[in-house]
């Protein structure tokens, strides 16, 4: 019997090939790209089946009309015979600063040809001296107050008058407003970006951002003017925090005219500033401060009073490198309505969001002259519901306020600070307002929500959402720990597996290669990598765990998007980093340094942060050894990547010691127990092939053992083990076990979480109980390698290891009892890829989509009996050992049990 029966939907050829999402720098029409050699990538589209690209030509042009006629190309690859569609590098003339370019791409593939749509992009300035610009601001650092820590400055507002002669072709503006920045031309605001630009290390790199203005532009009078928050750049707290100074803004105004003309309006003493307008306080931790009897008309139009203005001061450069930013910046990607208001004592009232979110208030209420309206944030109340529950938040304030300049109505929201929150407490009304007079702003790195996930399962569902709602609120220009208290930073092992589970939801690329960078221009002089990257605390613990971040994404990068160049720009940096372990770390071939354990285990009482209990805890030894063996077998492999055989020799060789070492050291062979039995202890050493051969299995029993009799089938791992654990158990087989874990509602677990009301994911298990001194009810580290299961093994979206970006896709979905369906979808780098599946005991139904120019292996149990329909559609069928195998191509298949 031949296990498969597939239909074909939509399986009628044609010829017709669109060419969709054309993206230059994974970036879709961006101006100021910053690299001379932009990639290009695009998907296909086609009803026609197995469809796969056979060839390709890219055209570029400083013109449409240029590319339209085919004349005076800046390069023309020709035909390239090859199947590649994604990340291909431009090889054509040189290009120039600030030069706009315009590409198309011809296609032939196994169902015909196809040509795209013109795309466009605009070089940014490649060269420090094209700026012809000086830093500027208010150089008042005296004016920069201190309270219990806590820093406190006002906005800047700088603007300048120009004129523009008729006839514009073309204006760019080029600009850094430091920390954050909000733009103006004539009235208009120039962009919806918030916070921009990224935040960096400043004294290493300064990101600008380009803007296309010239439909903002008018004959004659003009003026531009930009507000300066503090964001990351002024410190947020006098010591601990890292700052760089007062604010301070570099720009250049590019103005082309019809006739070849050119004007540049930059940053200079000429320009004029402000640093006594409304906004009269703005810390991220603490909240915004807004006094209407301070505002300064329309400041941002032509032929404004300026007079009692001062003439901006020349400011030192921060030190970095400005670079062209290669991501996008925050936006606000969602607005939610609050759900319920209650009032409560002294003419209070209660806000309920419904969702713990990120981001800030937009409200639109009646005030009173001189009396402010404070808006104060919480994550969850106190058990009388009548009050917020604050102490999580520690020296964080999270406090908004708003000072009426009249009796009457107004609507404002901050531009410079976020919160957490779901719940806030108003004051300074005279009346209960409605839920209509309130918006939800949810704020986040833009990006596509690329991955969707259900299932027959109400809890996974919830836990799912939750997930959603966590990662992307912890997304701040680099992913943070947590966005609600005086913390939000860019901790390395919160994300060291959990990046990739995010890949799933999230099109983070451009997020997680920003921020190699910032891990890399993080590192001290003898190549210790902060564990907090930016540094803004600087900690340079010599351990592993927290470091491995920096190999574990360029690697799902690699992996999850087809691209290699995180790992060519960073690989001699990591060859550093690993020199330092082995130098400074490594005692017979056993990493010998830990800081932070298996952080967040769940402890024996419910009252501690962590355990006590030496029972429960993994040794530090095994936890880096453990996760440098896997490092230095993906250091092997980046080796190759970069042509440098020699040291991928080099550390297979290492590697093979450190095995050796380690399992002399800490495997008992008559237990088959590593070090003290600990779940965590045994699934790093079993998942990242530290086990002797023909123990694993045994190795594998003990962990199953261990979960179920000592920890009744929960959770007992901290933020390492759980990078490993549903994986490793559907792996060996016990998927029953996987699922029991994610299905438990009683501590410790996701289910407990959400049983406890909570909406998005804690930082510890214990969250409704533990010490509010590190109690984040948004961390998404104790995820693990949950969302990655959700996807990979429930859904069967998974990345062939044969292949990178998805090219060839691997589909495998494992069926625990009691789950009867799972609906997933992921926008790959091709295309779209679906998988939906029902089951009624052995009776499968299973719907896939494979988006064009790619494969599939699907594999399911032959237990289903599921036979071949349309042989057409199939190849290599196979049924061994009890799985069926089936290649697709591209296409809509409908597999069913008969």
């Amino acid at each position: 019997m031949i296990p498969f029966c597939v239909w074909l939907v939509g399986c009628t050829p044609v010829s017709r090939v669109n060419i969709v999402d054309m993206q230059t720098e994974m970036r879709e029409n961006p101006e100021g790209v910053g690299v001379t050699a932009p990639r290009f990538s695009w998907k296909l589209q086609s009803s026609a089946n197995s469809v796969m690209q056979t060839a390709y030509q890219i055209e570029v042009a400083a013109s449409p009309g240029d590319l339209k006629s085919g004349s005076n190309l800046l390069w023309n690859s020709g035909k390239v015979e090859s199947d590649q569609s994604i990340l291909i590098p431009y090889a054509g003339s040189p290009l120039e600063s600030g030069q706009a370019c315009f590409w198309r791409v011809n296609v032939w593939t196994t169902a015909g040809e196809g040509r795209s749509e013109i795309g466009k992009w605009s070089m940014a300035l490649l060269n420090d001296a094209d700026w012809e610009a000086s830093w500027i601001g208010i150089n008042d650092p005296e004016s920069v107050t201190v309270t219990d820590r806590r820093t406190r400055l006002s906005a800047r507002y700088l603007r300048k008058d120009f004129a523009v002669a008729p006839r514009v072709k073309r204006a760019m503006l080029y600009i850094a407003g430091l920390g954050s920045s909000v733009s103006y031309l004539n009235g208009r605001r120039i962009s919806e970006d918030v916070f921009a630009p990224l935040p960096t290390w400043y004294t290493k790199t300064v990101f600008y951002n380009t803007y296309d203005v010239t439909g903002l532009l008018n004959p004659g009078g003009n003026a531009i003017g930009v507000t300066l928050g503090n964001g990351r750049y002024l410190s947020m707290r006098e010591s601990g925090m890292i700052g760089f100074g007062v604010p301070r803004l570099i720009a250049r105004l590019d103005i082309e005219y019809e006739d070849g003309k050119r004007d540049v309006i930059a940053t200079d003493p000429s320009w004029q500033a402000n640093g006594k307008g409304p906004i009269i306080a703005n810390n991220e931790f603490d909240g915004e401060e807004y006094d209407a009897r301070q505002e300064l008309g329309e400041w941002t139009t032509p032929g404004y009073d300026a007079s009692q203005w001062q003439p901006a001061d020349l400011m030192d450069a921060p030190g970095g490198r400005l670079t062209a930013q290669p991501s996008e910046n925050i936006a606000v990607m969602e607005e939610i309505k609050p759900i319920s208001i209650k009032a409560i004592a002294d003419g209070k009232y209660i806000l309920d969001m419904g969702q713990n979110m990120v981001g800030w208030l937009q409200v639109g209420l009646n005030g009173r002259k001189d009396i402010p309206v404070t808006l104060r944030f919480a994550e969850t109340l106190k058990e009388s519901g009548m009050e917020l529950y604050t102490d999580n938040l520690r020296s964080a304030l999270a406090t908004d306020i708003y000072t009426p300049v009249n009796d009457g109505s107004f609507s404002w929201e901050p531009l410079f600070v976020y919160h957490g929150f779901r719940f806030v407490e108003i004051s300074g009304l005279d009346y209960q307002p409605g839920l209509v007079d309130f918006t939800g702003k949810v704020v986040y790195d833009k990006m596509g929500t690329i991955g969707s996930f259900e299932t027959s399962n109400r809890m996974i569902n919830q836990i799912h959402k939750n997930a959603y709602w966590g990662i992307r609120g912890n997304y701040r220009g680099m992913p943070t720990d947590c966005p609600q208290r005086d913390e939000r930073l860019g901790w390395l092992g919160d994300r060291a597996t959990g990046a990739q589970g995010e890949s799933f939801i999230f099109n983070n690329h451009l997020l997680y290669s920003k921020w190699l960078k910032d891990i890399e221009e993080s590192m001290s002089e003898d190549d210790v990598i902060s564990v907090v990257s930016p540094k803004y605390w600087t900690i340079y613990a010599e351990n592993v765990t927290w470091p491995s971040a920096f190999f574990y994404v360029a690697d799902m990068l690699y992996t999850q998007f087809g691209d290699v160049q995180s790992i060519k720009t960073h690989y001699p940096a990591m060859k550093r980093w690993v020199r330092h372990q082995v130098d400074v770390c490594m005692e017979d071939y056993i990493q010998m340094r830990d800081t932070y354990g298996d952080w967040c285990m769940p402890p024996e009482s419910q009252e501690l942060i962590h355990s006590q209990d030496p029972a429960r805890k993994t040794s530090g030894q095994v936890l880096s050894t453990t996760v440098f063996y896997s490092i230095l077998h993906l250091m092997s492999k980046f080796a190759e990547i970069n042509d440098a055989p020699a040291d991928a020799k080099e550390y297979l060789e290492l590697a093979a010691k450190v095995k050796e070492a380690y399992n002399r050291k800490f495997f008992n062979r008559k237990t088959a127990q590593y070090d003290n039995n600990t779940v965590t202890a045994n699934i790093l050493s079993l998942q990242l092939g530290l086990v002797p051969e023909g123990y694993e299995q045994k190795v594998f029993d003990n962990i199953v053992e261990k979960t179920e009799k000592d920890f009744g089938g929960h959770v007992s791992t901290g933020v390492l083990g759980i990078q490993h654990l549903m994986r490793g158990l559907t792996k060996y087989n016990r998927t029953d076990l996987a699922y029991k874990i994610v299905t438990n509602e009683t501590y410790p677990s996701w289910g407990y979480m959400v049983k406890k009301d909570a909406t998005t994911i804690w930082e510890l298990w214990n969250g409704d109980t533990a010490d509010p001194a590190m109690n984040s009810g948004n961390h998404v580290m104790l995820l693990g390698d949950l969302v990655i299961w959700f996807y990979e093994n429930l859904g069967g979206i998974k990345n062939d290891p044969q292949a990178t970006g998805f090219k060839k896709i691997l589909m495998q979905p494992v069926f625990p009892d009691g789950l009867n369906s799972v609906s997933a979808c992921y926008e790959s780098p091709y295309g779209l890829i679906e998988s939906k599946w029902t089951r009624e005991g052995d009776k499968l139904s299973w719907s896939v989509t494979i988006p064009a120019n790619t494969t599939a292996t699907v594999k399911l149990p032959s237990r289903f009996n599921i036979k071949v329909v349309d042989a057409a559609a199939l190849s290599d069928v196979k049924d061994e050992n009890g799985i069926s195998t089936v290649q697709l191509g591209s296409g809509s298949y409908l597999l069913q049990s008969m």
